[in-house]
Parts: structure tokens; sequence; C-alpha cells
């Protein structure tokens, strides 16, 4: 089983100097990293933000929850990435996705492509950003992208590559993850576009315990070196545990009993939740656990009690 890390996913704040701020506190709470999530509504760019971040901070790793891959060519997202691993001297952790969100791509214009078509060029990309980086160059002929001797310069600080994380909630997504990446984003599944019904009925514990399956018989002998990640989308320091299930069950169109199963739901007091956590990872093999900006705090016993065991 992999140690325990935690994360944070944060989308901006009132000034530059409140976001370092925001940064340093998340290190000295002990969270292992930065998020920036990589959409087009109200929040930070976040190439610009993670890099303030790595630069206010020492220890902090930090990445993007993720990168879509339809908004940058990889040839260039790798350039931009082995830069940033440089600079951080090895703090930066690349997260790729095929893209999702049905609103973003409505505003830019950018065709949103069926699922299958997004995949296939999705995985292009991440073949030629890991030739890149662990090359130097690259060229490659695909459906989607053309590349001829593009050169991977600079090079990033780690050799082969800064740390990759894949995230998906589809078969497909996860098993390519399982076979490239260092960290696989275990999700629901966003198919639809938009966070709704169908996101939903995709949360369940026994959903969740087949995308594992998944991944373990796409990724073999390598299974055991993953670091299996879950943005959480319910999260709550509280003594009533059962009235937080009863309250949130519904929007899962499930019982209270099924909800606190949910692998994205994590509520009790700070011993049932690090129970819950040492049993989701005996049961899944889910170490690295992603919250947000209200659960700071609420969450930073957790994180002191639990990281790196």
């Amino acid at each position: 089983m992999q140690p325990f890390r935690f994360a944070v996913q944060l989308e901006g704040a009132p000034t530059g100097g409140a976001w370092r701020d925001l940064a340093r506190k998340v290190e000295t709470l002990g969270y292992a990293t930065l998020y920036v999530p990589d959409h087009l509504g109200d929040q930070w760019g976040p190439v610009v933000a993670i890099t303030a971040a790595a630069e206010a901070t020492t220890t902090l790793k930090v990445g993007a929850l993720v990168f879509d891959n339809d908004y940058r060519h990889p040839v260039v997202l790798a350039k931009e990435m082995a830069t940033l691993d440089l600079l951080s001297e090895g703090r930066l952790e690349v997260g790729l996705g095929a893209g999702w969100m049905k609103a973003d791509y409505d505003q830019t214009g950018i065709a949103y492509d069926e699922p299958r078509v997004r995949v296939d060029r999705f995985e292009e990309a991440v073949q030629i950003i890991e030739a890149l980086w662990a090359d130097g160059t690259c060229t490659f002929s695909g459906e989607h992208y053309s590349v001829t001797g593009a050169q991977g310069m600079p090079r990033p600080s780690r050799s082969p590559r800064p740390t990759l994380l894949l995230g998906g909630g589809g078969k497909r997504v996860l098993s390519f993850a399982a076979r490239h990446a260092d960290i696989v984003g275990v999700n629901a599944n966003l198919r639809a576009g938009y966070v709704g019904p169908e996101v939903a009925a995709s949360v369940t514990a026994e959903r969740f315990a087949e995308r594992i399956g998944w991944i373990r018989e796409a990724a073999g002998d390598r299974f055991a070196q993953l670091e299996l990640q879950v943005l959480t989308f319910v999260a709550a320091i509280t003594d009533d545990r059962q009235g937080l299930a009863e309250a949130v069950a519904p929007g899962f169109g499930i019982e209270p009993a099924g909800a606190l199963e949910v692998p994205m739901v994590l509520v009790g007091t700070v011993d049932q939740v690090c129970d819950t956590l040492r049993e989701r990872r005996e049961r899944y093999g889910f170490s690295y656990y992603v919250f947000h900006h209200d659960d700071i705090e609420p969450f930073a016993p957790v994180v002191d009690r639990l990281a790196g065991t």
C-alpha cells in the first residue's frame, strides 16, 4: 500500500499576495500538493497560478487537476511543464485528461468531439509528451497530431520525466492511465459533459470497485507502484455523520448508508475519517485524497495524523 498523501484544489484568491499566503498555509499544514483545475469559468489560469504557488513555497508540490488536452498542443504543454519542473526543482505533478466539461467547449467554440475522439487525441498527446521528456525529441504521426523532430527543451528537473497524473472515469482512460501514469485519478464517469444524474449514478462504491478492477488488470505488475487518487465531492468533519449522510444521499439517488460508502464522500469525526481512509486504502488502494478550499483547516488534523503513514 502507498503511504497517505493529501492535496488541496484551489481556484484562486483575491490578490497575488493572498494566493502566495494561501500556498504557504497549505504547505505549513502538511498537505503535499496544491492543484488548480483547468476550466474557463471564474478561476485562475492554472499554469501561472501553480508557478506562483511553487515560487512562494519550498516543499509543496504543484499541478493542474487536470489539464484538458484539447486546450493546448502537447508539444507546447510539454515545454511549459518541463520548464516548471525545472524552476520548481522537481515539485511538479502534471495532470492530464481528455476533457469533459461541455460548457467550456461551448464558450470557446473548441470542437466538443464524441468521447472516443477526445480519448484518441488524449492518448496520442500523452505519447508525444512522454517522448519529449524522456528522449528530448519526438517524431510522431497519428490521426490527430503530426510532430516532426520536435525538441524537448528545456530538460525537466527529473529523469526520465516529471510525475505524470492521468485521470478519468471510464474503462479505456483508466486502463491507459494504469499503463502510463504514476498517479491515477479515479473519477466519476463524466461522459455526460456536466455534473448531473448520470454522474451521480456513477459514484457508488460498486462502480468504484469496478474501476479499480480495470486499473489492476491493465497495470499488471506495475499496479503496486501506482498512487490511486480521489477528488472529494463531499467532505466534512462533523459529529453528525448520519445526519449529513441523510442530507446528501438524495443527490446520489441512494440510501444514506450507501452515501457513506461513496469514495468521494468523506464525513465524520477526525477519528471516523481516519478509520474510513484506512479502510478504503485496504479495500480500493486509495492513498491520495484531494480536498477543497473550505476543507483546508478542518481536515488538517487528519493530514497531521495520516500523511506519510
